[in-house]
């Protein structure tokens, strides 16, 4: 029953975002953000916390909820679907680049630079911290440390979305870097999302 209603409640937004979607599409769509919902909900609290279940909060595509880091992680695959192969495979190229090329350092040292360029490391350095958290979470039985942590990338993800113009950026280095970063993030991401037992959509 609980599902079910959640299922009426995410139907509602993701009609609202994805009109195109078939009625199909829509359905399956909406069960996996109320699964989201539901499970981060459930997930963020410590275990000795009483919990008050608010269907609005939880399926609320804002704040500290499942859909929300369901919808960063939906945003960093439809990144990669309209960069294309062929500049995706050229930002891997770059990346393979960067030891051999003193000249490319150089250019991916001054893009890493600055405010902006601690904000990008500052999100790596984030991304590389799930192995970790995973560790802390078995060793205390506490998985709402992997939900914090898990919302957390994905709003400063979504922060670095909006500070940077991925897919518009002329620079090829710079374009480079950002669609590499980009993808350390989507791994990780998904792999927090699929440990919570949260799968990511195609659209939302």
């Amino acid at each position: 029953d609980l599902i079910n209603q959640l299922e009426a409640g995410a139907l509602t937004e993701v009609e609202k975002r994805n009109s195109d979607l078939s009625d199909n599409d829509k359905k399956a769509t909406a069960h996996e953000v109320a699964v989201a919902a539901l499970r981060y909900f459930l997930l963020k609290f410590t275990r000795n916390t009483v919990i008050a279940f608010d269907f609005k909060e939880a399926l609320s595509f804002e704040g500290e909820t499942g859909p929300y880091c369901q919808y960063a992680a939906v945003r960093t695959n439809s990144i990669f679907r309209k960069l294309g192969n062929e500049i995706v495979a050229a930002a891997d190229a770059l990346v393979n680049q960067i030891d051999e090329d003193g000249a490319l350092q150089a250019r991916v040292a001054e893009v890493l630079s600055g405010e902006a360029g601690t904000e990008i490391w500052s999100l790596v350095m984030l991304s590389q911290q799930l192995d970790d958290v995973i560790l802390q979470c078995r060793n205390s039985a506490e998985p709402a440390n992997l939900a914090k942590y898990t919302f957390s990338l994905a709003r400063t993800f979504s922060r670095f979305y909006h500070d940077h113009r991925i897919l518009s950026e002329p620079d090829e280095v710079r374009r480079g870097v950002l669609t590499a970063v980009t993808k350390i993030v989507r791994t990780q991401l998904t792999t927090a999302l699929a440990i919570l037992g949260i799968n990511v959509p195609d659209q939302m």
